[in-house]
């Protein structure tokens, strides 16, 4: 075994007691270059480069093996195929969208508008609303649809309102105008003043991000007559008639954000069909850029990449080609991905680390000092009805209904939308389908799904530096162990503890110690507010926005201590490179986080990502972590240091 960890990367200038962020990571964070193609790059980062090359490579032997028509190896060849075929993608200009745009220009009243927004939505540009399909957060063996916000091109409803985003407003509108332009629309410039001016209309009435966190208020059950009552005027029949949804979807729905959609409902009344139309014309070239002529690609990474995240340079053909492929046929390519970079002694030794962590919660619930009885031994059942799901899924998706040609990417992708469309709407009227993945086995992530109650480890992330076959364990602990302990952690965090282990939205927790939970939580939000990264002076972090993922960060990396110690078994705890098992341990979460980005890109994600910027994810945790200060011998007098009394711990 090794310790996994370059040493080479630590700062010889910073103590772990001021600093185990820049400790642990200080001369990679001085020398280290982001990528002219990214707005953040780091360990995380450098983990989906290698999975991205991985899967280059699997779909360039297709290409080159010349595979049966119609066989899902064909299919990814010939995808890949249409998107690096840019003499056809050139000579076609702007034509692909003309259909689009030709449907645009007959919405002209309110019905016709309706049956315009179905029928785009089948085809993959998104309305003023979205629907998917998913379990019943009330009845979690049942699916039924969700309704959502939308309508915005902004990341988010902040956007169109805070002055720090004046000038982010200003561009978008150039860049609307010069979108438009290109696809030879009347007077650009004051069409995309007035696209400005609906979506800030409809931002208005979007929630924030903190409220739509909360899986309560979220949850809002309706029938037909009650859905058309909340949105008087909106032609439900029209529109599911042009998105292919049959009527039966509609019986009962649930909708997230019940006032929006009375907001859009008047929206879509009172103003009119041509503003509409103007709009609609946006937002079609907006869909399709990627996958138009070099023009529309330009100017699209122009405002979402350069002046949104500050990438200075598009990515390579070859990465967006395979980014195209991973959405259209993600778990064919997973297949050949799985054959060739996940042998089974790593899903082995993933099963022994997951039992681990189980093991450890169980040990820190039974051992809770502010929770009763009655919640605690619920707690325990939730847990011990975990579903934990690593590497791959045992049934894979058919993609038979999938036609793809060599010569047509945009066709192809709109073929893909209407595949998964009717994929999503054939669950109604059947079972929850529990072996189903949300992410592809190739993706560098995990998930906890509250409604299954699964935690889901695809096989891309199984890789160095989060979990490594010859590293020793306290460095898979520090890592892997510590995001397994994450997932698990969002089944008891604010929002995750309020499903039971059924995976029903279901108030187990008595009242009071419902109350010792958020007089914890509230202390880590209070924590967080504080921080503010050095890339973006003036800007913190949103406490509440980033509280579920905190939560996770801090019971993971905590039980994921108490796992490693249980791993040991009683053996001493050796040292490695100079390194104790325990100091082994923290400096892999540190190593694990180590992330530079962009000043853009930094502020974009304070604003929409429910997760902390890195740093805080290492150094805001372990503050909070008595056994990190008994392993450094911290004092009141380190930079790390936080008073035993506000020490949050709450699993």
């Amino acid at each position: 075994m090794t310790a996994g960890i370059d040493g080479a990367e630590a700062s010889g200038a910073v103590r772990p007691q001021d600093d185990l962020y820049r400790f642990v990571n200080g001369a990679w964070l001085a020398e280290h270059e982001i990528p002219a193609d990214k707005a953040i790059h780091g360990a995380f980062h450098a983990l989906w480069d290698t999975a991205e090359q991985d899967v280059r490579a699997i779909v360039e032997k297709t290409v080159a093996a010349g595979h049966p028509a119609g066989s899902e190896p064909r299919k990814i060849a010939d995808l890949y195929t249409s998107f690096m075929d840019t003499e056809t993608i050139e000579r076609l200009g702007a034509a692909p969208i003309a259909d689009q745009l030709a449907l645009v220009r007959s919405a002209t009243d309110g019905s016709a508008l309706a049956g315009v927004l179905g029928q785009l939505e089948l085809q993959g540009v998104p309305g003023v609303f979205h629907y998917w399909v998913d379990a019943d957060a009330k009845k979690s063996d049942e699916n039924i649809v969700h309704l959502t916000q939308g309508g915005l091109s902004l990341p988010d409803e902040s956007y169109y309102r805070e002055d720090n985003f004046a000038e982010l407003r200003t561009a978008f509108v150039a860049h609307v105008a010069k979108m438009l332009e290109l696809a030879g629309a009347a007077d650009p410039a004051g069409a995309a003043a007035r696209v400005l001016e609906l979506e800030t209309r409809l931002a208005s009435a979007h929630w924030d991000r903190v409220k739509d966190r909360d899986v309560q208020l979220t949850y809002n059950k309706l029938d037909r007559a009650g859905l058309e009552e909340l949105t008087p005027g909106l032609e439900w029949k029209t529109w599911l008639a042009g998105a292919g949804v049959p009527e039966s979807a509609f019986a009962q729905v649930v909708v997230r954000e019940p006032d929006f959609l009375t907001a859009a409902a008047a929206a879509l009344r009172e103003i009119e069909p041509s503003r509409w139309q103007e709009w609609l014309t946006w937002r079609v070239v907006h869909s399709a850029a990627p996958l138009l002529s070099q023009a529309f690609v330009d100017e699209n990474f122009a405002f979402y990449g350069k002046t949104l995240t500050g990438a200075p340079e598009l990515r390579d053909r070859w990465k967006r080609a395979v980014g195209t492929v991973e959405q259209a046929l993600g778990e064919a390519l997973g297949k050949l991905y799985v054959a060739e970079h996940f042998p089974p002694d790593a899903k082995a030794r993933m099963v022994d680390l997951v039992q681990n962590l189980v093991a450890a919660y169980r040990q820190r619930i039974e051992a809770l000092d502010w929770m009763g009885p009655d919640t605690r031994q619920r707690a325990l059942e939730k847990l011990g009805t975990f579903v934990p799901k690593i590497g791959y899924p045992d049934e894979w998706k058919d993609y038979s209904a999938l036609e793809v040609a060599p010569d047509d990417l945009f066709g192809n992708v709109r073929r893909s939308v209407a595949v998964e469309t009717e994929r999503d709407l054939a669950k109604l009227g059947k079972p929850v389908d529990r072996n189903e993945w949300r992410m592809t086995p190739q993706t560098v992530n995990a998930y906890y799904n509250p409604r299954m109650n699964e935690i889901v480890f695809p096989a891309g992330i199984l890789q160095p530096p989060f979990f490594d076959l010859v590293a020793d364990d306290a460095t898979n602990y520090g890592a892997i162990g510590a995001v397994i302990g994450h997932e698990i952690g969002h089944g008891f965090d604010d929002q995750g503890s309020r499903y039971d282990g059924d995976g029903n939205l279901n108030d187990w927790w008595t009242d009071d110690d419902r109350a010792a939970f958020e007089q914890r939580t509230d202390k880590l939000v209070a924590q967080y507010d504080l921080l503010e990264p050095a890339e973006t002076p003036g800007q913190k972090v949103n406490g509440k926005l980033t509280l579920g993922e905190n939560i996770g960060d801090l019971g993971g990396l905590s039980i994921a201590h108490v796992a490693y110690q249980l791993a040991l078994n009683g053996a001493e705890d050796e040292t490695i490179d100079g390194r104790t098992g325990s100091e082994r341990f923290f400096a892999a979460w540190a190593h694990a986080w180590a992330t530079k980005t962009r000043p853009e890109e930094a502020a974009r994600r304070l604003t929409i990502d429910p997760h902390s910027p890195p740093e805080f994810r290492c150094n805001a945790v372990v503050k909070n972590i008595d056994e990190f200060h008994t392993t450094f011998s911290t004092t009141a007098d380190d930079a790390m240091w936080l008073d035993p009394a506000d020490r949050v711990r709450i699993w």
